[in-house]
């Protein structure tokens, strides 16, 4: 019995004895403030039964329809066919060629993200530079699709500026390279992965405390030690939930790679995009069904990564 509870008996007691009338119990004194308490907890969910709603419809309720044609026979009935079809053929193939590519773009964009915001939040430059970047990074992480893809065209394509501004210079980069190949695709996923990866590294570069510094310097640490034995432990958690972050963003994109190769490059959101435009290629219409389940599993995957991940990095940044 908390001592609001009590004062509030007491004072009912005296009021009972005055009036004659029969004193209250804890129990009646307590059970309408529960209810208040209550009914105050059920206005609180109130404003987000909107959010819940529409994540519901537009995406818990698509999601179980896909897991149960994936597993569905075209006549009825359970099967498994359309999910082995996934480790054979072109579906194998362009598994394959997403995850290099995601691969390779995230691990580019962390290493140099790093880099270039460990500069900004500690380097010893202007302080105008951080909030330039940070915002600078805010619209080049949004700037992906056709726009992005035709960007790189006319820089890197096969007379692009730069080519044709190098090929005046006696380097011919065509033979060895190709903005339609999948070293080019993952140059041009770099752009916005790299700005990602800035914005997401930042807080915990700047949870970095200048006392471990010191504490290290003082203890006769030199600064190669004291990234191995305590500046990278307590990034560790947060460079692998980024790394998981820009793999999951590079493995679900879908306008970039098909503006940019024109289906020269297999891809599991080309493969999807060509099953709902009604390819011919694709017989059977339930393994486009197959292929986005495909993709919730990775990208469910990461972001259970992420999520876990994140959290152990939160206690450094407190």
């Amino acid at each position: 019995m908390t001592d609001e509870v009590v004062s509030q008996q007491s004072n009912d007691d005296l009021m009972a004895l005055e009036t004659g009338a029969p004193a209250l119990t804890s129990e009646q004194v307590s059970r309408p403030r529960r209810s208040r308490r209550g009914r105050r907890g059920l206005l609180v969910w109130i404003p987000v039964v909107p959010f819940f709603a529409y994540a519901a419809f537009f995406m818990a309720v698509p999601v179980i329809a896909l897991i149960i044609k994936t597993f569905q026979a075209p006549g009825g009935g359970f099967t498994l066919d359309q999910v082995k079809a996934l480790f054979s053929g072109q579906y194998r193939v362009a598994f394959v060629a997403s995850i290099e590519v995601s691969v390779t773009s995230a691990v580019i964009g962390t290493l140099f993200g790093l880099f270039v915001a460990y500069a900004a939040v500690h380097g010893r430059g202007p302080r105008f530079i951080a909030p330039v970047l940070a915002t600078f990074c805010g619209v080049a992480s949004n700037f992906a699709g056709i726009p992005l893809a035709f960007a790189f065209i006319a820089t890197l394509g096969p007379t692009g500026v730069v080519t044709v501004l190098l090929a005046n210079l006696g380097i011919q980069i065509y033979p060895h390279f190709s903005i339609f190949s999948l070293i080019g695709l993952s140059l041009v996923y770099v752009y916005f992965q790299l700005p990602l990866m800035i914005l997401v590294i930042s807080p915990s570069l700047e949870g970095l405390r200048k006392e471990w510094r010191e504490a290290a310097e003082n203890l006769g640490a030199t600064n190669s030690q004291y990234w191995r034995h305590v500046g990278l432990p307590v990034l560790t958690p947060s460079l692998a939930g980024a790394l998981v972050l820009l793999f999951g963003n590079a493995f679900s994109a879908y306008a970039t790679p098909y503006a940019l190769a024109s289906g020269g490059i297999t891809l599991v959101p080309i493969l999807i995009g060509s099953v709902l435009s009604g390819n011919v290629v694709i017989t059977n219409p339930r393994l486009g069904d197959s292929l986005a389940f495909g993709m919730i599993v990775i990208v469910g995957f990461t972001v259970l990564m992420y999520s876990l991940l994140q959290r152990r990095a939160a206690k450094w940044l407190r």
